[in-house]
C-alpha cells in the first residue's frame, strides 16, 4: 500500500508532503498517546493520531514514519506542517474517527504488524 492509497480510502486531505504519496507503508499504529507509538511502531508505518502538538511530528522522525494522519477532524498548526515538511513526511487529515480509520486501512490490507 501507499501513501495515496491511505489518503483514498480514509478519505484524507493532503497538508503537506504531496510530493511523497507513492512512498510505501507497511504497517499502521494508531494512538494519542507517543510513548506507546515509540514501543509498538515500525517503520515504513502510518502514524494515525488525534494529538495536534510538535512532538507527533519529532516522534515519527524518529521512527523512520512515512505519514501521519490526523483523525477526528483535527488539524495541526502552520508551524507543525513546516517541521513535517522540513522532515520529508506527508501529513493527511481525516474527519473518520480513530477506531473507524484503524479498521478502514485494516480493511484495505494494512495491518500492524507482529509485537
Amino acid at each position: 500500500m501507499t501513501v495515496r492509497d491511505v489518503r483514498e480510502v480514509l478519505g484524507a486531505r493532503v497538508l503537506a508532503g504531496e510530493e511523497y504519496m507513492d512512498r510505501e507503508v507497511r504497517s499502521a499504529c494508531g494512538s494519542d498517546m507517543m510513548s506507546d507509538v515509540l514501543a509498538f511502531s515500525k517503520d515504513h508505518s502510518v502514524l494515525l493520531t488525534g494529538l495536534c502538538n510538535p512532538q507527533v511530528i519529532r516522534t515519527a522522525e524518529m521512527l523512520d514514519i512515512v505519514c501521519i494522519v490526523f483523525v477526528r477532524g483535527k488539524k495541526p498548526d502552520e508551524s507543525m506542517l513546516e517541521m513535517a515538511r522540513e522532515r520529508g513526511l506527508v501529513v493527511l487529515a481525516t474527519g473518520h474517527r480513530m477506531f473507524s480509520s484503524c479498521g478502514i486501512l485494516y480493511q484495505a490490507g494494512l495491518n500492524s504488524g507482529a509485537i
